[in-house]
């Protein structure tokens, strides 16, 4: 099927038969068996020879069994009575179709049984007549209700079996299990019958195609040229009637044909008879008809000749009910008339305009006539493989033992021949066979209704799964070491040579419960199936029909879960067995040796069992599932499936348990019906309608003139294609790993500090799932997988909760496409270490990823050598450093400072090898209490390298990027991902790269070696001062006077404690998230590439536009600001719910994302200079010494350059912006937004994800994504996106947008744009008091009662830590005239906002705020009441507020 449409409904329409090119399939040459009768048994009856009765006329007496022995009825009684049964051929009555036994007084007796109590000659016919005290006992029989045809079953053979002597019930014969000779003396006695089709005068050929529609092959699913011998598997008749015979009734058959990848294909056909012309016939196909006689070729009156025929439709879907009324009205339709419209009309009709149904609309009522209708429903939703399976039909033919000893035969891979006389039978029973081994695959010949033509496959000598008709057993010898499986008779005969292990052989518990449960549903089944099923009319398909098939839907689940249950037992724990494949794999490493530890999972089995495991485990059912669960599979979701249920059972149990193994999924539909109207009739020109002109004398060739073309708009509405480019599985979750996601929702929804994780963890996996997109478009493929990696470990640090391992799922395919597979081999200890058992999707993806993907060689290459090399040269560094410090002292005439802690060597264990650029962290101040993660102890060689520096008292190399200080909590910015390569590929290939390095002083890299050239280098070494003055001037030919007076003034640590942080004005799309966020990817470029990164320490030029985020909602109930951390409290766990809960009024609402966009871009000047710079040369770490040395001039900024309170910048500079626009958007909860961005990516995959119109065309998902990226600071392309979208303006010119042209970010904390009547906020008043400017100028003409006084009392009883005299003055506070009776702000939010703008960030701890505010408030609350403060809205943030706020970051703007 293809990926590009939706499902078809049918593929073909074949019609198959007798063709010219037929060859016979009885050869004459050929040994047959015995002729089969040629007549039915019509009567029964009983003899008493001793009486002195005859045998009657036209009977046939029954006197020895099956091997030989005599048989009287009442052997061994003294006065025996010598009685026998005899049986009478023929075609004069109706044929008889069952026998039974009756005990007189015990039984009661059955309808439609008629007792023979009587022989021919008028004496009783009990059949065990030895005396009064014998139990009495009679023949019973039962005939057909009406005439069924020629053809029609009935009771074709009788014989009696004594299991004394060794007999046994023959092969395709019934046994009626009750003794007939019921005395003391005697052996036991048993009667057989065997039922069949009593045929004569029969031509069998290979059938033939005689038409099909469409007559072209589909390109993904050509027709199959097997496929009439399947429509009619016993072949193409030509048979001989009497004249008056009646036409049977046709029969329905049901087949499937497996494709080589093992794609099934179901069909469903029709058998029926219709004339056949006798001038065709030669003079040797007459005689054997018995059409002319054999001694004078005289022709024989009163004979008819009929041929069989069928019709056909192959569709991916089994539908099969559906399918034979649609064929069935095809038949009729072909045999009935004459009709308006021909029989191709409704044909094409069909296949056309009858969409596959779907979630949207589960049902399709097609109208093909007045009188006739069917109903098409959605398959049921299950992540088991689609099959045309029917447990039910399983269980109703086999029983419960049967059903289990079949199991077992078919986990040991022995050879099973099923057979029956209703061809419909055997496809749902063989399809339910291999489908209750689940998880495992018959991966052996599988035929569920075999030809006749292809009944060598008996014959072969590997296992099989083979369905026959019991026809077959009358022409051929049945093979000798095969399992037999009657169907109409429910036996199971096994040959001496292939015993079956018994059930007893299975674990004991799984099996006693497998049982238990079939029986419990055999009996239910029994009591409700066996009622008539009548057509349905038009109001009870659509009132009645879950009431009436939805129990039998429920019975169908409950019968697959038995099995799913024991499978689940059988094979708990074989995840523990599995062998990861090591790191550079061998050749066999797909062997099941090399997959799987065999014999540990052997012994950790019961010993009474080993020997069904040891057999199973040889089975290639088994070697196949090792292999589906080792390597990345399309059978991924099935077996991701089990293994939950693997962990649902337990084994120990003797009954099922309380959770269902598997639920009707009936969450996605809907009521919604689409009506089919039948073709319309054409009418003539007048408008009266035309005549009835189509009549058929048979089934007619197809005329292609006559079959119309899809025309019907409905369907062209309903089955339009999608364009989709479906991703790969691994971004994807499964439907198990969805509903495990979901109660995981549930059970932390409670839990305040695991509700903020779960959430945070759904952020995380929005950003894996847009990880594929960032590597494409990232110049280092490497760089950003080891990204990814780092930021896989802070989330394990931070203890993130994961609802699933998608994220790493990701990152092992990324690693596999991209060839790193030792990164892969991390991914999976990481995994471990976490507790996170890989599932068969992502442990497959991990296999691929290693065995697939090239490992680098085992000698070691330059990357490893220049590591050894470093560490030599810095070893050699540090122990020359104790002398140049005594020299030092000794110069200041110092004493000698005690030697510090000095940073040992780090080895390099990698083979990606860590780079030296990143420079070490600043010092900082630790805030109690403060609500950053700890920070991470530096492990790159770097850091180490940055230590020692320091404890040698050299000074620290500059940075190149003015980042912002990194924060308590440290930043992924400190770590560096790289190989050597990629970054001299990502420098040297930035335009201009090599010239702002050569001018800013180089890289961190440079540096660093610069210092260790210094340090080698004593006696030469220049101090810093003469470093300034003989480096100071032109470098490279070119003056940087002007550069050095706009580079900022050198300020001390403390001064940077004393200002707010600003954003970092290095990356090219800003961010002010990292400021206090989870991660600081300042290294990386969030909107832009590397090209746009300014020279070192160069101030870079504002951003061309810049975009303020805020996420503050207004509820619509009370009109209270609601900020973001109360927002993510206020979320539900349901995946398709956009409201949160007001934490005032407790109304939902949807919360909105309010996005401002500032276009600064200004038309080119003609006086720039276009030209970029060439690129400087980049050579060894160690060279260039003149341009290193350089770097000492310059110390490292110990923080950013000062700003204005929470973010705020003076933008007067700048001029107002060329564009500007304000749009909202509903903010969507991370699990709301990973639900819709899944099925974006499934719908028109992931790639666009990386196109600009994203922006326009889904900007709900673009701005959420956006914020949550930018709140954690995770780096991605989406700001660059918005260059290209409808809300920025064109560059001039119609250029596109330049890769210099930058992208900031800011998110805020408050609303972009206050309300008309809203009072401003106390933060907001101070800077006016201040005259700080800020950010919003229309705030300073609106009235408010607040003083400065006022806001120096607040901040002072704060500053006293008397909370709640702060509060109560700001209750206390009257209105100003005017304004409204209550702010839109919380007071806690008015205090703490206050403290912000006024104390600056870093000398404000929220935590130990948020205590001394919860203190005071429960002290006012014994007061004034909890109902009172509520009102006034001065109730403290929710504790689940608190801690989304500690997970995702309390630094936004202000």
């Amino acid at each position: 099927m293809s990926d590009e449409k939706p499902p078809q409904l049918v593929d073909y329409f074949v019609v198959a038969g007798l063709t010219d090119a037929s060859r016979p399939l009885e050869d004459e040459t050929q040994q047959q068996r015995p002729a089969r009768p040629s007549e039915p048994i019509t009567d029964v009856a009983v003899i008493i020879r001793s009486q002195g009765e005859e045998v009657p006329h036209g009977f046939t007496c029954i006197e020895t069994t099956t091997s030989g022995h005599p048989v009287d009825l009442n052997a061994g009684l003294l006065n025996n009575p010598q009685m026998f049964i005899c049986y009478k051929r023929g075609r004069d009555k109706l044929p008889l179709i069952e026998l039974g036994v009756h005990y007189e007084g015990k039984d009661r007796p059955k309808p439609g049984y008629t007792i023979l109590d009587t022989t021919p000659y008028s004496r009783s016919a009990n059949l065990n007549s030895g005396g009064p005290g014998h139990q009495r006992t009679f023949l019973v029989y039962r005939r057909a209700a009406e005439p069924q045809g020629h053809n029609a079953l009935g009771v074709t053979d009788i014989c009696l079996i004594m299991p004394s002597k060794g007999e046994s019930t023959p092969h395709t014969f019934c046994r009626v299990d009750k003794n007939l000779n019921t005395s003391m003396w005697g052996p036991a006695l048993f009667l057989c019958y065997k039922i069949a089709m009593a045929k004569a005068n029969m031509l069998v050929y290979e059938a033939g195609l005689l038409g099909r529609y469409p007559e072209q092959d589909s390109e993904s699913f050509p027709l199959p040229e097997s496929v009439p011998v399947f429509c009619l598997p016993m072949g193409a008749t030509i048979e001989s009637w009497p004249a008056d015979t009646k036409y049977p009734l046709p029969v329905f058959s049901t087949f499937v044909l497996t494709g080589a990848s093992g794609d099934k294909v179901y069909g469903a056909a029709i058998q029926f008879h219709e004339a056949f012309a006798l001038e065709r016939l030669s003079e040797k196909q007459r005689l054997r008809l018995g059409l002319l006689s054999v001694v004078d070729r005289r022709p024989i009156g009163g004979r008819s000749v009929q041929t069989r025929k069928s019709i056909c439709v192959l569709s991916h879907w089994p539908f099969f009910d559906v399918f034979r009324k649609f064929l069935m009205f095809i038949y009729r339709y072909s045999i009935s008339g004459p009709h308006v419209l021909p029989l191709e009309t409704h044909i094409s009709h069909f296949m056309h305009n009858v969409p596959f149904p779907s979630p949207q609309r589960p049902r399709i009522l097609v109208q093909m006539s007045p009188y006739d209708n069917l109903l098409l429903c959605q398959p049921v939703s299950s992540p088991l493989p689609l099959s045309g399976a029917s447990f039910l039909t399983l269980l109703q033919n086999l029983g419960a033992d049967n059903a289990v000893t079949l199991l077992v035969a078919v986990l040991t891979e022995q050879k099973l021949l099923i057979h029956s006389l209703r061809p419909d039978v055997l496809t749902s029973v063989g399809e339910a066979l291999v489908s209750m081994i689940f998880p495992l695959r018959w991966q052996c010949p599988y035929i569920p209704l075999c030809p006749l033509a292809l009944a060598d496959v008996l014959s072969a000598p590997v296992p099989f799964v083979v369905g026959i008709h019991s026809s077959y057993f009358d022409l051929h010898e049945p093979p000798k070491d095969v399992i037999f499986v009657d169907l109409d008779t429910n036996n199971i005969f096994q040959s001496e040579e292939r015993k079956l292990l018994s059930p007893r052989a299975l674990p004991r518990r799984p099996c006693k419960v497998l049982l238990a449960s079939l029986h419990s549903l055999s009996q239910q089944l029994h009591e409700m199936y066996n009622k008539p099923v009548e057509e349905a009319s038009l109001e009870f398909l659509l009132t009645d029909y879950d009431l009436v098939y939805g129990r039998r839907k429920q019975l169908e689940l409950e019968i697959r879960a038995a099995f799913l249950r024991f499978m689940a037992c059988l094979l708990k724990g074989y995840r523990s067995f599995l062998q990861p494949i090591a790191p550079t794999p061998p050749e066999k490493s797909r062997e099941t040796a090399s997959l799987f530890l065999l014999q540990g999972f052997l012994k950790s089995r019961d010993r009474a069992y080993q020997k069904f495991y040891g057999q199973l485990l040889r089975t290639q059912l088994f070697t196949q599932f090792i292999e589906d669960c080792s390597f990345a599979s399309d059978r991924y979701t099935c077996l991701e499936f089990f293994d939950s249920c693997v962990d649902k059972v337990q084994v120990e149990l003797e009954k099922p348990e309380d959770v269902p193994l598997m639920e009707l999924d009936d969450s996605h539909g809907s009521e919604h019906t689409v009506f089919i109207m039948p073709p319309e009739e054409p009418t003539a020109p007048d408008g009266s309608e035309l005549p009835a002109s189509y009549c058929y004398d048979g089934f007619p060739t197809l005329r292609p003139e006559l079959l119309e073309p899809a025309q019907d708009l409905l369907m062209a509405q309903l089955c339009q294609a999608r364009s989709s480019a479906p991703s790969s599985p691994a971004p994807r979750r499964t439907k198990q790993e969805m509903k495990v996601a979901q109660r995981v929702a549930q059970k932390y929804f409670g839990v305040p500090d695991m509700w903020a994780k779960c959430l945070l963890g759904h952020c995380y996996g929005l950003w894996f799932i847009y990880l594929p997109t960032h590597v494409r478009a990232a110049p280092s493929k490497v760089r950003a997988l080891q990204l990814a990696y780092e930021v896989l470990r802070k989330m394990e640090t931070h203890k993130v909760v994961l609802p699933d391992e998608v994220c790493y799922r990701i990152l092992m395919q990324l690693c596999g496409q991209y060839g790193e597979p030792v990164l892969s081999v991390r991914v999976l200890l990481e995994m471990k270490r976490a507790g996170i058992v890989p599932n068969t999707i992502t442990y497959g993806y991990y296999n691929k990823a290693v065995l697939e993907s090239k490992w680098p060689a085992s000698t070691q290459g330059g990357r490893l050598r220049w590591a050894k090399l470093r560490n030599v040269v810095l070893g050699a560094a540090q122990f020359r450093q104790p002398l140049r410090q005594r020299q030092r002292q000794a110069e200041l005439q110092e004493p000698p400072a005690p030697p510090r802690p000095r940073a040992t060597l780090q080895r390099q264990t990698t083979w990606a090898g860590r780079s030296l650029r990143d420079p070490p962290a600043a010092p900082q101040l630790v805030k109690s209490g403060s609500l950053s993660f700890p920070r991470a102890e530096t492990t790159t060689l770097e850091a180490g390298v940055g230590q020692m520096l320091r404890a040698l008292g050299a000074p620290e190399p500059p940075r190149v990027r003015d980042t912002a200080p990194a924060s308590a909590e440290g930043s992924l910015s400190d770590v560096s991902f790289a190989t050597d390569e990629s970054e001299r590929a990502d420098e040297g290939g930035a335009p201009g790269g090599g010239r702002r390095e050569a001018e800013s002083g180089g890289t961190p890299r440079r540096g660093l070696a610069a210092k260790l050239q210094q340090l080698l280098s004593p006696g030469k070494r220049p101090s810093p001062r003469h470093a300034a003055e003989g480096h100071g001037g032109p470098r490279d030919g070119g003056g940087t006077e002007q550069r050095d007076r706009d580079l900022p003034q050198r300020r001390s640590p403390m001064d940077t404690l004393l200002h707010p942080r600003e954003r970092p004005e290095s990356t090219a799309s800003e961010s002010s998230v990292s400021l206090g966020s989870e991660f600081d990817f300042s290294e990386t470029s969030l909107g832009s590439h590397k090209a746009a990164e300014p020279p070192g320490d160069v101030v870079q030029e504002p951003p061309a536009v810049e975009v303020l985020l805020s996420s503050c909602s207004r509820c619509q109930g009370c009109g209270s600001l609601v900020y973001d951390e109360e927002v993510m409290a206020g979320w539900t766990s349901d995946d398709s719910n956009l409201n949160t809960t007001c934490p005032f009024c407790d109304r939902t609402f949807v919360p909105f994302l309010s996005i401002e966009i500032l276009d600064f871009q200004q038309a080119p000047s003609g006086a720039e200079d276009g030209s970029v710079p060439a690129p400087a040369a980049q050579g060894p770490v160690l060279s260039d010494r003149h341009r290193c040395l350089a770097l000492d001039d310059t110390e490292p900024e110990p923080g950013p350059p000062p700003g204005l309170c929470n973010g705020c910048e003076e933008r007067a500079a700048r001029g107002p912006p060329r564009r500007q626009e304000r749009v909202a958007f509903a903010y969507l909860s991370p699990l709301v937004l990973r639900k819709e961005l899944e099925s974006l990516v499934e719908n028109e995959g992931s790639e666009c994800l990386a196109q600009a119109a994203l922006v326009d065309s889904h900007p709900i998902l673009y701005w959420n994504l956006l914020w949550y990226f930018q709140r954690l600071g995770l780096p991605s392309n989406l700001p660059r996106l918005l260059l290209g979208s409808q809300h920025v303006a064109a560059p001039p010119q119609a250029q596109p947008p330049d890769a210099a042209t930058t992208v900031g970010v800011r998110l805020l904390w408050d609303v972009l744009v206050p309300e008309p009547d809203s009072v401003p906020p106390l933060y907001v008043l101070w800077r006016f008091h201040s005259n700080v400017p800020g950010r919003l100028q229309a705030w300073q003409q609106r009235e408010h009662p607040f003083s400065l006084a006022f806001l120096e009392a607040v901040l002072r009883h704060v500053g006293l830590s008397e909370v709640h005299k702060a509060i109560a003055l700001f209750l206390d506070t009257p209105p100003a005239h005017g304004s409204p009776r209550h702010t839109q702000r919380s007071i806690y939010r008015e205090i703490l906002f206050l403290m912000l703008a006024a104390l600056g960030r870093e000398h404000t701890d929220i935590a130990a705020f948020d205590k001394k505010y919860k203190s005071a408030y429960a002290k006012l609350a014994g007061s004034l009441g909890k109902e009172e403060l509520r009102r006034r809205r001065a109730q403290p943030p929710s504790s689940k507020a608190i801690d989304c706020r500690k997970s995702f970051g309390a630094t936004l703007e202000c």
